[in-house]
């Protein structure tokens, strides 16, 4: 493949950490993550959750060794901007395996270059199908957005025993991937418990979200998904509160940042519950370590987008190291047969054939600020993709 098309991305900026200065051959993977726009939080969770990773590899010896190096790039969540990047990684950096840390419009964007080149992808925490789709070298760490969307509902009917349910979800790859899932739930598997009462969508540039829950007041939920990215959904929870809503609102992993808690206001947050792949009480010891190795170092709680590219990037060195090999097939093969991997994230329990993880979904609850462990969903129809 020729690279081409760089010029248009040329002022991103790239993260470059071989974690040994001099060293004259590192064992390179690439990364795209949105370090600027309006998803520059997710972008920097994923890069300092990024560098915790590789300090830990490399202090440990590196792979097969030699040192990695993480070249990260910033596609500022925009699909042009990844495929140019994309073919910098492979053509010009000659990276071995792919880490992605941005959302679902970019990473199905490249899903098929990585393909094409045979270069293994793990994407930590896209939704959309086409990432997988584009071929079997490619990973997905996160939620299939049907998985999480059916895990919203089993935890809407199941868990909060809602019984009226509003929908307001982003009108994107994200939310109507995760609203397709949580209807096709109610529809097939709530058994009648709960009824969806209205479903609204909303554009990505939306910050007035007053119209919309004027209706769903209107129409009386006992539950409301408000599905999007935390710049959305903590506005939505604060304007909601200002409103009088009092029904229980749940979310899912988009709002999973503490900027979330932020933007929304701690009383208007509190309570809010979110379907997530980070459980911040998991008694782990290597789980409690990140946490506070992660506040301690960058002043700012962590997040589940960091935890899931921190658990890609793991996958990857683990893949290397069990292939005994830096080729992509012998890279792609390992991955295909992980099993019972122990990830920030939880246990790993496997890929299913089409690249899709396997892994318990998480509940979580704000509680002074915090994301805190309300439940857990392991029904093997629900998670199973």
């Amino acid at each position: 493949m020729k690279w081409k098309g760089i010029a248009s991305v040329a002022v991103a900026v790239c993260f470059v950490w071989a974690g040994m200065a001099g060293a004259a051959e590192t064992i390179k993977i690439g990364v795209l993550a949105p370090l600027t726009g309006p998803a520059a939080a997710d972008g920097l969770s994923v890069q300092n959750s990024l560098q915790l990773a590789l300090e830990r590899v490399n202090a440990e010896g590196g792979i097969l060794g030699q040192k990695v190096e993480l070249v990260i790039y910033d596609d500022r969540s925009e699909a042009k901007d990844a495929i140019g990047l994309a073919r910098k990684l492979i053509e010009q950096d000659k990276i071995v395996a792919f880490v992605g840390g941005s959302y679902s419009n970019p990473t199905r964007a490249v899903a098929p270059i990585f393909q094409e080149e045979k270069i293994p992808q793990v994407a930590a925490y896209a939704v959309h199908p086409d990432v997988t789709k584009a071929g079997n070298y490619n990973f997905r760490n996160g939620f299939l957005g049907k998985v999480e969307g059916q895990s919203a509902a089993y935890a809407a009917v199941k868990m909060l025993k809602a019984k009226r349910i509003s929908l307001l979800t982003s009108d994107n790859d994200f939310g109507r991937e995760l609203a397709e899932g949580f209807k096709s739930y109610i529809a097939t598997k709530a058994g009648g418990a709960a009824t969806i009462v209205s479903a609204q969508v909303y554009p990505m540039a939306e910050k007035d979200f007053r119209p919309y829950l004027t209706k769903i007041k209107q129409d009386n939920p006992d539950l409301i998904l408000a599905s999007g990215y935390y710049f959305q959904t903590g506005p939505t929870v604060k304007q909601a509160r200002e409103l009088g809503i009092k029904a229980t609102i749940v979310g899912e992993e988009g709002a999973d940042s503490p900027k979330f808690v932020e933007i929304a206001g701690p009383q208007a947050a509190e309570g809010f519950v979110i379907v997530t792949n980070l459980n911040r009480d998991d008694k782990r010891p290597e789980v409690q370590k990140f946490l506070s190795t992660y506040e301690q170092r960058f002043k700012i709680q962590p997040d589940m987008v960091g935890a899931s590219a921190y658990d890609a990037f793991m996958i990857i060195v683990d893949s290397i190291k069990r292939a005994k090999s830096t080729k992509g097939p012998d890279i792609r093969n390992a991955i295909a047969s992980v099993k019972n991997f122990n990830g920030l994230t939880g246990e790993i329990k496997r890929f299913t054939a089409g690249g899709e993880v396997v892994k318990d979904v998480q509940v979580q609850i704000v509680k002074d600020g915090r994301f805190r462990y309300l439940g857990v969903v392991t029904d093997p129809d629900v998670i199973t993709p």
